[in-house]
């Protein structure tokens, strides 16, 4: 019961902000709590896609091969996949605070324990066997941990922000996972090519510490516990009544029912997933083929791939006001648009040389691809697509299927290079057509959808 308690809701201070106060401590701790969760979950991903970097010194110390990579990081998309949706609904009456920082500081121990068994497995203390199954364990751990940091951010968008402004802040915090994908392959992509793989796990778990204490210091759960109105009150938005309540929730119970039968929903979902399929596919393998497929170091390969993320921000940001200004919120021509751009950067980046400058270009435009895909096939469109009252419905089931897709394609890929070698080197040969072929089912998929109108029920 204490350990239920902990993790519930902040009830209201009772010491109360003077009313003349209200207002600029309301606006100063919105503003802390904006910057920990962006920063926050930032560094979540840190922890998250640590492992990528580390790939080709892995196999390269003879520990692990590409299919047991494969299938390590399809434990944690996988654990990923379910835990986004449980801990969607538990973050709705949970201590923000106390929830976003507990996923942190679980991801942060998992990338310090493998670290601690990278250098025991150097040693000769762990055999090769055994290697394989911790890391199946302690990653898929850490799959769990980073399903709780992204519900814990949103819903304190929702807790803190008007509808007003929440979705500039919603398209701002997006970037988040930019900036910690970016960080992950040039930071930790520096310290492995500086002093080994298994000081990636060590610099990851030391910026999951540094996320601990942004979370720790900065964010707040709810502006009552604080002393501050309720966000209603703040905002001037009306609150529902309260007996009106069991009526609405049956009613979205019956609309959320009607989603998960509604056949435009999953197709969006299978378009997510697939692009998820080349999304990760550059996240996860992109390092190791840019260092076996076109001969760069590891250094060079992580700096290039950590172009995508940064200008998958621009993506992200204008994703919005792309379709909302210049579409009139009809958004399938800009996904259709965008998911062409993708397939075409990644035909650039899997078959276009190993000049620097061309595979550069080619993760500028995979980055900005993305960034708007993510945002449209990754939500919006399926939102779209149903009552505003089912939107969670919505967003799970295409978050489980993309999620799913990311870790089968990681099995997928590292049973591909695994049987399919010359001289002893990985033939990409047929994974490139993988990845190429997922990007483009992904952006056909929704045409089926065109003239498809928002259900109604």
């Amino acid at each position: 019961m204490d350990f239920l308690k902990f993790y519930s809701i902040s009830p209201p201070s009772v010491d109360k902000v003077a009313p003349d106060k209200v207002d600029r401590r309301y606006k100063s701790l919105r503003l802390r709590t904006f910057i920990a969760a962006t920063l926050g979950y930032a560094l979540y991903y840190v922890c998250r896609l640590s492992m990528g970097v580390m790939k080709q010194p892995i196999i390269d110390a003879g520990l692990l091969n590409a299919t047991q990579l494969g299938i390590i990081g399809a434990c944690l998309y996988w654990t990923y996949a379910v835990g986004k949706l449980v801990n969607g609904f538990l973050a709705d009456g949970a201590n923000l605070k106390r929830f976003m920082a507990t996923g942190i500081i679980l991801s942060a121990a998992m990338n310090f324990i493998m670290g601690v068994l990278g250098v025991r497995a150097l040693e000769g203390s762990i055999a090769n066997g055994a290697l394989f199954l911790c890391f199946c364990v302690f990653w898929a751990v850490n799959g769990w941990a980073q399903s709780m940091g992204a519900p814990a951010a949103i819903v304190s968008l929702s807790r803190w922000f008007p509808l007003k402004i929440r979705g500039t802040y919603y398209g701002i915090f997006s970037s988040s996972h930019n900036i910690g994908e970016g960080l992950s392959f040039i930071f930790v992509g520096a310290i492995v090519a500086q002093f080994g793989w298994k000081w990636g796990f060590f610099g990851a778990a030391l910026a999951g510490a540094l996320g601990v204490l942004l979370v720790l210091l900065l964010f707040h759960d709810t502006p009552d516990s604080k002393g501050l109105p309720p966000i209603e009150v703040l905002s001037g938005e009306k609150t529902p009544e309260k007996d009106a309540q069991p009526a609405q929730r049956h009613e979205t119970r019956q609309m959320q029912k009607a989603v998960i039968k509604n056949p435009g929903v999953w197709i969006l979902a299978l378009s997510s997933a697939f692009m998820y399929m080349s999304r990760y596919a550059i996240n996860e393998w992109g390092t190791i083929f840019l260092q076996e497929a076109k001969g760069y170091d590891l250094a060079g390969a992580a700096a290039i791939i950590g172009v995508n993320p940064i200008f998958g921000i621009i993506g992200t940001v204008v994703s919005g006001w792309l379709s909302d200004v210049l579409f009139k919120g009809d958004r399938k021509y800009p996904a259709f648009v965008a998911g062409l751009l993708e397939a075409i950067a990644l035909a650039l980046f899997l078959f276009g040389g190993p000049a620097k400058w061309v595979n550069i270009l080619a993760m500028v435009l995979f980055g900005i691809a993305i960034g708007v895909l993510i945002s449209f096939l990754g939500g919006l469109m399926a939102v779209d697509l149903v009552p505003r009252k089912a939107s969670g419905a919505a967003l799970g089931i295409v978050g489980i299927a993309s999620y799913a897709a990311a870790g089968l394609q990681n099995v997928v890929t590292g049973l591909l290079l695994d049987n399919h070698m010359v001289d002893g080197v990985h033939d990409f040969t047929y994974v490139s057509w993988f990845w190429f072929g997922s990007a483009v089912i992904s952006f056909l998929l929704p045409i089926l959808n065109w003239k498809r109108k928002q259900q109604q029920i």
